[in-house]
């Protein structure tokens, strides 16, 4: 018992002299086998010189920007590998997916017909270019809509007048259809100048994707959404 307390000895007494030297716990508890809440108790009150208090500090300005960009390293790592993983989970979407999903991307994102407005037409709002995507295919393999039926509308804040020519770009890459179908372009004025997430490089504005003559396929489609909903049990 006494040569296990005799060993128990001499590690607080080399660790009292490390610290003494300036070394820091980390650095300490590599050379003594205790553990960390072991460690701060022994070396708690001990006064360091100013050298190795400044040391110190060096040393905590190098480490934690190398440890924060480990730990967003290993952040972006398992981030890919989660999404990765629940991709491959995803098999063939069939046209009956397809025909749902469209739906429910409806009942999100686009305008339904009000009591105060009956003749609303099929219109869908996003900035998102996927699901902008998925909403046209929907509208062409599902609705059996023809792109002479379509009409595009982009409405922004003023941030994005000086690259117009690069939106409308962005829009007729993204959708496929010519740039010409994309003459409609809106701003809207903040009446404060006020700092907006929404005005990167990367913003391009909301797209509205317009049906034309649709007034009937709108209350479809809310037939359709309200069907789902029977069937899924919750009306």
């Amino acid at each position: 018992m006494s040569g296990r307390i005799n060993s128990y000895s001499k590690l607080k007494g080399k660790a009292l002299s490390l610290r003494r030297t300036g070394l820091s716990y980390s650095e300490i508890r590599s050379r003594v086998a205790v553990s960390k809440s072991t460690l701060s108790l022994w070396l708690h009150g001990i006064e360091l010189a100013k050298e190795h208090r400044e040391r110190l500090k060096n040393k905590i300005g190098i480490s934690q920007p190398l440890a924060a960009k480990a730990h967003r390293d290993e952040r972006i790592r398992r981030t890919k590998e989660i999404v990765e993983r629940a991709k491959s989970e995803i098999g063939e979407i069939s046209r009956k997916d397809l025909f749902y999903f469209g739906n429910a991307l409806y009942w999100a994102e686009g305008s339904k017909q009000k009591e105060h407005n009956r003749g609303q037409r099929v219109t869908f709002n996003n900035s998102d270019p996927m699901m902008i995507k998925i909403y046209l295919r929907w509208l062409f393999e599902c609705l059996d809509i023809k792109k002479a039926q379509i009409d595009f509308e982009i409405y922004s804040h003023e941030n994005i007048r000086e690259k117009e020519k690069g939106v409308v770009k962005y829009w007729s890459e993204t959708t496929g259809f010519p740039e010409l179908s994309f003459r409609k372009i809106y701003y809207k004025s903040d009446k404060k100048k006020k700092y907006r997430k929404n005005q990167g490089e990367s913003y391009y504005g909301l797209l509205r994707v317009v049906v034309l003559k649709s007034t009937d396929l709108n209350r479809k489609i809310a037939g359709w959404i309200e069907g789902i909903c029977f069937q899924c049990g919750v009306v």
